[in-house]
């Protein structure tokens, strides 16, 4: 089993998602292809993902019967834990420090 969740990808790579995937939701899609297959689209992804960002899950022997990837810019990564995948979160952005009217601090 493969499933892809995009966010935010380029149209181009949607289609060729499509293609081979069944699109079950908006941005989500499902199949069952071999490793060979799976590599491929990774590397299609890899390609065209922009400025998106895509979770890619597949059926693995483990301990947790999965196993998967992420790509793009997200503040969710996996991280390897006693060797069982899990999910970290990186900080929140810092917030702007100029205001939002374009004003911006003078030096004297």
């Amino acid at each position: 089993m493969l499933v892809i969740v995009t966010e935010s990808i380029e149209p181009r790579l949607r289609g060729r998602l499509a293609v081979w995937m069944i699109e079950i939701r908006p941005g989500v899609y499902v199949g069952d292809y071999s490793v060979r297959v799976r590599e491929m689209l990774r590397k299609q992804i890899e390609a065209g993902i922009g400025e998106g960002n895509v979770a890619m899950i597949w059926s693995a022997a483990n301990e947790i019967g999965f196993d998967f990837e992420t790509f793009g810019a997200n503040r969710r990564i996996p991280v390897e834990f006693d060797g069982i995948k899990l999910v970290s979160f990186l900080p929140p952005p810092p917030p702007n420090p100029l205001p939002a009217s374009g004003w911006q601090k003078v030096e004297d």
